[in-house]
């Protein structure tokens, strides 16, 4: 059981005893990580500085006179550098959704928390926080020779610097994040007499404040108590899913000794109890103790290890990546990759592979103009001046492309159905939705009493080929 779930408030009475009270939930302790260096460590402010790029980058970037990623709810629009989505496509979000899930499915039964350890905003940003303190205060020894001793003006000034640098960071993440749904430059002008909405004010404060809490001041305790990936990730383990895992049986008996000393003489195995894999950890877990949930892999215990067992002069790997059947020798380590070919992996790939090539292949074949036919229910059918019967639609055209473009509408349906518009060729706007007015005149020995199957044909007029078929009907007499 892991240590932070043995605590839990229980009032216990009895006969004859006094009443006690067992704590089951672990009071909050502040974890001072230290910090670590190595290939995982690099590989982890790599991924980094990467994703807060994008993340702050992507609405800086333009596209054709506008902002590359914009999602403009208040026109229903979603920009993607070439791509509008509009709200018809929604199937393509369901899809974003799909090969979300079934990806992190894959990731996770292949390789573990990795999402966590490596990309996840909780640990992005906590990450951050923590570059911040020791930038600010120092490394782990003098963080907590700080914390530990009474308020001064040098403690003062150097916490109001850290929570101060903290607050403008988050602040910056939330100004981001208003910024993918209104333009950001327009954010920017407003900035001097901060003219803003009510929601984005409120959006820019609350992700920016939630920022700060979570990863300035909760950090492990989100992944620990809040973050549900936490409690399902084990249904996507097995035993043959990459782990970090400590080697028990080259690592016990553990012991101090001194450096260059052989630890078999003095019946020792290769840790050497220095506990700097959980002063590395950013959740403040003993990896030594086994798998736990609260483990999120970001390999820094792995970094940290490896550094200890070169200055003894020991092999690397005490601490590593590997699986629970290699651990037991059940099967080499270099034969890790061959197990990627199990039942469970096959399955999530190739789901994962459907969705993906069905949304791209939706995505190459749509057409770049939808249409939709509304009748005009003011005047469900009329008769002209010589004699037609006549009924009138509002053809709804949205030109989903980044160019202007022309559309010619006919009909077919009933013989010699004749389709009036204001004007030959309707123009439409780059990524824009119009209406027209049609009127379709059909005959009425032919439109009889009653509703008549019709199809409306939109073409564009630079391509005849590309063309959208809607039905509809006409009523007569």
């Amino acid at each position: 059981m892991s240590e932070s779930l043995k605590k839990i408030p229980i009032k216990v009475e009895g006969a004859g005893q006094d009443n006690e009270t067992v704590s089951l939930y672990e009071s909050h302790q502040k974890i001072y990580v230290r910090a670590a260096k190595g290939m995982f460590n690099n590989l982890r402010i790599l991924f980094v500085l990467g994703t807060q790029l994008v993340y702050l980058g992507l609405p800086w970037l333009q596209w054709n006179g506008r902002q590359a990623v914009l999602f403009d709810l208040a026109d229903r629009k979603f920009y993607l550098f070439g791509l509008t989505v509009w709200p018809q496509d929604f199937v393509y979000l369901a899809a974003l959704l799909m090969c979300c899930a079934f990806g992190l499915f894959t990731w996770t039964t292949i390789a573990g928390r990795l999402w966590c350890g490596y990309s996840c905003p909780q640990t992005v940003y906590t990450e951050i926080m923590l570059w911040i303190e020791q930038w600010v205060e120092g490394d782990r020894n003098k963080r907590i020779k700080l914390d530990a001793a009474p308020m001064s003006m040098r403690k003062l000034r150097l916490k109001t610097a850290k929570h101060f640098i903290m607050i403008v960071f988050s602040l910056w993440t939330g100004f981001t994040l208003v910024g993918y749904f209104t333009p950001i430059r327009s954010l920017i002008a407003a900035l001097p007499s901060f003219g803003y909405g009510p929601w984005e004010t409120f959006w820019m404060f609350f992700y920016g404040g939630f920022t700060y809490l979570f990863a300035g001041f909760m950090r492990e305790q989100v992944c620990k108590y809040m973050c549900p990936y936490a409690r399902f990730q084990s249904v996507m383990f097995d035993a043959d899913t990459l782990i970090i895992s400590y080697d028990e049986a080259r690592g016990e008996p553990r012991g101090a000794r001194k450096k260059g000393s052989d630890p078999k003489e003095q019946g020792l195995g290769s840790c050497i109890n220095c506990s700097i894999c959980v002063q590395v950890c950013p959740v403040g877990i003993d990896i030594r103790n086994g798998l736990q949930y609260e483990c999120i892999g970001c390999a820094a215990c792995i970094d940290a290890c490896d550094e200890v067992m070169d200055k003894m002069g020991y092999p690397r790997g005490l601490i590593r990546y590997t699986t629970e059947n290699a651990l037991e020798g059940k099967y080499p380590e270099k034969e890790i990759a061959s197990r990627l070919k199990r039942p469970r992996v096959v399955l999530y790939i190739l789901v994962l592979s459907a969705v993906i090539i069905a949304a791209v292949t939706s995505l190459a074949m749509r057409k770049p103009f939808k249409v939709d036919i509304l009748r005009d229910r003011a005047s469900l059918v009329r008769e002209t001046d010589e004699g037609w019967l006549e009924n009138t639609y509002i053809i709804k055209i949205i030109n989903t492309t980044e160019r202007p473009q022309q559309f010619r509408i006919t009909a077919e349906g009933l013989p010699d159905i004749k389709v009036k518009t204001e004007t030959p060729l309707v123009a439409i706007p780059a990524a824009a939705t119009d209406s027209a007015t049609v009127h379709v005149e059909a005959d009425p020995q032919y439109a009889t009493k009653g509703s008549h199957p019709i199809r409306f044909i939109v073409e564009s007029a630079g391509d005849p080929s590309l063309r959208v078929e809607e039905k509809s009907s006409f009523i007569g007499e």
